[in-house]
């Protein structure tokens, strides 16, 4: 039986205008624009690998069999590529990542732009960047951004064609530092598919939504002037008010712990000092600290003094999704 397989490597991406809700669950158009940094350091590769008369899926991830519903998922996306490709062969899949899953770091968005690459190049298909985000926006929403490396912006378009991410600001162009505090490892009991699910039940997401251009416009600004101060207030505020949706939808979400509240204080405390630091915590209970390169060691030797820290990821702007020759051995630890 003939077997065409990829590689490929995607890292997760931080919001820095955060995506949560959606016009249509199915094909993940979302309410709103978002604004992210690709994370350099954290990556999930992926091998696919198509067979010829295979019938059936399977997957693996860190060298265990996937859940049901993890390989569910995955055979989902995996059927929208072979519907694009015209073939129905069966797929082995495995994954292997370098940071903890399902703790608010992005694991879903890395692991979908991974996935729809290798898929996609193991299929036969030769996409560009912007129809391979709107495949991988079908798997996670978030795996828009992974795409790219850098500062990226994810279009909410108006349909599934117009609905997808591209390149803001190359990452070199401001070489910021995301300082992950991690507070916790455990994969979160809520996922971010079923908060996306009840955001609309919350009074306070139509108000985010429709401000969403003006915070949008801010984040772009303050980039481009490199206006620390200027993105620290819209990152923060953004931050906010998406917890504050969760927090108000029905049921409630969450995600924060002690440990999180502790460090977002601390983290006021030393801007409010003259640091160059912000804090914002994606679907999760860990807080990504993102800091003015010359402010990122010292801001890290902060972060680790902390009461709950379990580690400090250092990342500074990622590179976008790429194919690999082979998938390795071993995934180097962080």
């Amino acid at each position: 039986m003939r077997e065409n397989t990829a590689v490929a490597v995607a890292s997760p991406n931080i919001a820095l205008i955060k995506y949560w809700g959606n016009r249509d669950d199915a094909l993940r158009l979302p309410a709103n624009g978002s604004i992210s940094m690709t994370l350099g350091g954290l990556e999930t590769i992926t091998e696919v690998a198509f067979t010829e008369g295979r019938r059936g899926d399977a997957l693996t991830i860190n060298g265990r069999p996937a859940s049901p519903d993890s390989l569910r998922r995955v055979s989902q996306h995996l059927d929208a590529i072979r519907e694009i490709a015209g073939i129905g062969a069966g797929a082995q899949v495995r994954s292997r990542s370098n940071f903890p899953a399902g703790s608010g770091i992005a694991s879903s968005a890395a692991a979908f732009a991974a996935l729809t690459l290798a898929a996609a190049h193991a299929a036969g298909l030769r996409l560009d960047a912007r129809a391979l985000s709107r495949i991988a926006r079908r798997g996670s929403g978030s795996a828009s951004r992974s795409i790219f490396g850098g500062f990226v912006e994810w279009q909410a378009g108006a349909s599934d064609e117009e609905s997808f991410a591209a390149l803001l600001m190359p990452g070199g162009d401001w070489p910021l530092v995301d300082l992950v505090a991690v507070v916790s490892r455990k994969r979160k009991a809520a996922g971010s598919t079923e908060g996306h699910a009840l955001a609309a039940t919350s009074p306070i997401q139509a108000a985010r939504v429709a401000d969403a251009p003006r915070r949008l416009a801010e984040c772009r600004a303050a980039l481009r002037a490199r206006d620390f101060a200027r993105l620290a207030a819209v990152v923060e505020h953004d931050s906010y008010l998406m917890h504050a949706v969760m927090m108000t939808s029905r049921p409630s979400l969450l995600y924060w712990i002690p440990d999180t509240v502790r460090v977002i204080q601390a983290v006021a405390a030393w801007r409010a000092a003259g640091l160059e630091v912000c804090a914002t915590v994606d679907a999760g209970p860990n807080v990504h600290c993102l800091c003015a390169p010359a402010a990122a060691a010292g801001i890290g030797r902060r972060l680790r003094r902390l009461p709950g820290i379990v580690e400090v990821l250092r990342c500074p702007p990622g590179s976008e999704a790429r194919l690999l020759p082979r998938f390795p051995s071993s995934a180097k630890p962080r």
